[in-house]
């Protein structure tokens, strides 16, 4: 249960402002706010919340405890890099109005970003990574949600970046703390 819940906010915190949302809150604004546009950008986020606990877990249970840890030092450091690269996307000009060219983008935009990164770490971290699993799916989803309610224009009125930054610093405190925990455990 700690695995979903910390799950849960921690992806829905580290998906604000991030391109994902801005994407769909852009197509929200470029192809209006339908119901498919939503249930894509819901079901991607589902789906590479699914990925990456996955990845997680089988990486996680294939090395040894302490190197285990390092490894998710090293996802909440991605995760922190990616919450403090700028986030600049250009309108879309000629949106496709295809729901499998959005998925595709959709769904390699989320798998690489800092939301994602969290559910790996959180995945390999925890016991049963299926609860991290869901709890990234819900948390992801409820940011898409957000940005598809939204819109890029309100969106754009919200202090997305300090707020990205913050993240990114507590993140990386984070990674710092447990990568010296696995290097120097006494046992």
């Amino acid at each position: 249960m700690d695995g979903f819940l910390l799950a849960l906010l921690l992806v829905a915190a580290l998906a604000c402002g991030g391109r994902d949302q801005w994407m769909v809150a852009q197509w929200a604004d470029s192809l209006g706010r339908s119901a498919p546009l939503l249930v894509l950008a819901m079901g991607c986020a589902c789906l590479s919340a699914a990925a990456m606990a996955w990845v997680g877990a089988e990486f996680a249970a294939l090395l040894p405890r302490r190197a285990a840890q390092m490894l998710v030092a090293f996802a909440l450091a991605m995760a922190a890099a990616e919450l403090a690269w700028p986030v600049r996307l250009t309108p879309p000009e000629e949106p496709t109005r295809s729901v499998a060219a959005l998925g595709i983008v959709l769904l390699a935009r989320q798998i690489g970003d800092g939301a994602r990164f969290a559910v790996f770490a959180l995945a390999a971290w925890t016991v049963w990574p299926v609860t991290a699993g869901i709890g990234g799916a819900l948390g992801g989803a409820a940011a898409a949600a957000l940005g598809w309610a939204a819109g890029a224009e309100a969106m754009a009125r919200w202090p997305l970046r300090p707020l990205r930054i913050a993240l990114a610093v507590v993140l990386g405190i984070a990674a710092l703390f447990i990568g010296l925990g696995a290097r120097f455990a006494a046992f």
